[in-house]
């Protein structure tokens, strides 16, 4: 007969997943031990190796399932069918926040990614370019011409790089929080947006 799972299971992974990232935020994935994350969770080790394995499949767990959140939150929103500058303002806004609560998850993912391996890290990486595809898709719509000179990837990194480092100087206990901080990501990109141009072409010259 097949052995069936505790209902308080999938709870129990969850916490030791979110022990696991606070440790690994904290101290660093290598210096972060199973010893430390069982006392940290209040688990016998041998407990905790029946939800996982090692450490290993932990950091895979975190890094799998924050950016696996991200790409669906882009779904849920553009399947809303909202206009191309709304959907992209949403979409800023339901980052900001999202990141509100997984400020230890996005800085695994952020980084310590470079310990995983080869094909874990390209799986990964692979449901990150559908994230930012689908504020690219967004943003081409609001400017074609960004989409047609190959820029609205470029951009949109360029938006990513305000929203995902918001970790390292935005702090829990400070005066200014994500919910603050959301609207004016928003309003600064969506702002500056229409006085962004696009380059000319460099001059062909006469020789290959």
């Amino acid at each position: 007969m097949a052995r069936t799972r505790s209902p308080a299971y999938d709870d129990q992974r969850e916490m030791i997943l979110a022990h696991a990232a606070d440790l690994f935020a904290r101290r660093g994935y290598p210096a972060t031990s199973m010893n430390q994350l069982a006392e940290a969770c209040g688990l016998s080790k041998p407990t905790l190796y029946h939800y996982y394995r090692d450490k290993y499949a932990l950091l895979v767990q975190i890094a799998e399932g924050h950016v696996g959140r991200l790409a669906e939150l882009v779904a849920e929103i553009e399947a809303e069918g909202l206009p191309a500058r709304p959907r992209l303002h949403r979409l800023i806004i339901r980052f900001v926040q999202e990141y509100a609560g997984a400020q230890n998850a996005h800085r695994v993912l952020t980084e310590d990614v470079r310990f995983l391996e080869e094909a874990d890290r390209e799986r990964i990486l692979v449901t990150e370019r559908r994230v930012v595809d689908g504020f690219a898709r967004a943003l081409g719509e609001l400017r074609p011409d960004l989409d047609a000179a190959r820029l609205a990837v470029p951009v949109s990194m360029l938006l990513f790089g305000m929203i995902n480092w918001m970790f390292t100087w935005l702090r829990p206990d400070g005066s200014l929080d994500h919910e603050t901080m959301a609207p004016i990501v928003a309003d600064l990109f969506l702002g500056g947006l229409p006085h962004v141009s696009v380059p000319a072409p460099p001059p062909r010259g006469d020789t290959p």
